[in-house]
């Protein structure tokens, strides 16, 4: 699919993953219009990358129906991409009622948007691995898995995939009264890369004590995450976008985007592979209580790599060495557009097929 000119839209473009995916597709010469809220984070990748020099972005909240869908019908998208969220489990204990009226009505929002304009072909809601229904099972979890969540965070999410799929089959399939868009749900597992200063996140985390010369303290060391480079799920998002487009309804459904097995590891492990790449690192394990989080995760991606030929490319090992090397480049005052697009460029080349 050539993205050349393709109008686009994109919820949380001035969020970590959703500036990445931002300036891949500007670099796919796609059109594309943003609507979030103002960057999360000072720093953020949004201003740093100058992320909104090659789009038209919108600054809004997903929650007001009546602006997004404004924006939403003047911008004509042919795709939408929908990554706005609140996407923090801690913080989601503290705001229960903004992380599900963020996530679950944000997302209906989105959806009714969707289901009012007439130029739009495909949709990509993007989730979590957090959603499915923990277990502690020491296998992947599926697709066709049940949804859950102990946390209001992975609860709003799990929801966010029942409003999906509800719309999907009373508006959005062939024989439904509605549009003939056709949705999916994206669900990824735990990305690193640069450009995130979040709250309570592991490397954000470690970055802010090497630039503060602060011992760091490690939460939860022994719980499995499937770890991955933030462009290896986007690569995923990007080619169910265009499958949705050109081949419809077959792929109108959720799909898993996780790394290898060997890459789904405990936190402690990344931290001792962060801290090899950067010695400045220091830490400590945090013994104190903590809020629940789930202790074993992983994602069995077998649908996404028989159907969408979609495979991870790079090792969490390399992925901890991109996000070094982007830290270091800002912190060496580098243009960072250039050097996350040089990053984009590199990984693509990489990669087979939809990056042409």
């Amino acid at each position: 699919m050539n993205w050349n000119k393709r109008r686009v839209f994109l919820t949380g473009h001035t969020g970590f993953k959703g500036g990445w995916l931002a300036l891949w597709l500007q670099h796919l010469g796609a059109d594309v219009a943003g609507y979030a809220l103002e960057s999360p984070t000072r720093p953020g990748l949004f201003e740093v990358a100058s992320i909104a020099s090659g789009m038209k972005s919108h600054i809004g909240d997903v929650r007001n129906l009546q602006k997004l869908t404004q924006e939403l019908h003047n911008a004509k998208p042919e795709i939408i991409f929908h990554l706005a969220a609140q996407p923090l489990v801690r913080y989601s204990y503290v705001k229960p009622i903004e992380t599900y009226a963020t996530n679950v009505m944000g997302t209906a929002h989105v959806l009714e948007a969707a289901r009012t304009c007439d130029t739009v072909r495909a949709v990509v809601i993007v989730t979590t691995d957090k959603c499915y229904a923990n277990r502690e099972w020491i296998w992947p979890y599926r697709e066709n898995d049940p949804m859950g969540g102990y946390d209001p965070y992975s609860s709003s999410k799990g929801c966010a995939e029942l409003v999906t799929a509800s719309y999907r089959d009373s508006f959005f399939n062939s024989g439904s009264v509605g549009n003939s868009a056709k949705i999916a749900t994206a669900r990824a597992g735990n990305v690193i890369g640069g450009g995130d200063w979040a709250k309570d996140r592991l490397i954000p985390d470690m970055i802010r004590g090497i630039c503060t010369q602060q011992m760091i303290r490690i939460r939860y060391p022994y719980a499995t995450r499937p770890w991955q480079h933030v462009l290896e799920p986007l690569r995923g998002y990007i080619a169910l976008a265009e499958r949705l487009y050109d081949d419809g309804e077959a792929f109108a459904s959720a799909w898993n985007f996780g790394p290898f097995g060997q890459d789904s590891m405990a936190v402690i492990d990344v931290v001792k592979q962060f801290s090899a790449a950067w010695p400045k690192a220091r830490w400590e394990i945090d013994k104190g209580d903590h809020v629940h989080e789930a202790e074993n995760l992983r994602l069995d991606c077998t649908k996404a790599a028989n159907l969408l030929n979609w495979l991870p490319k790079i090792s969490i090992q390399e992925g901890v060495e991109l996000t070094v090397d982007w830290y270091r480049a800002w912190i060496d005052g580098a243009n960072m557009r250039e050097f996350t697009l040089h990053q984009i460029c590199t990984y693509a080349a990489k990669t087979a097929g939809i990056t042409s």
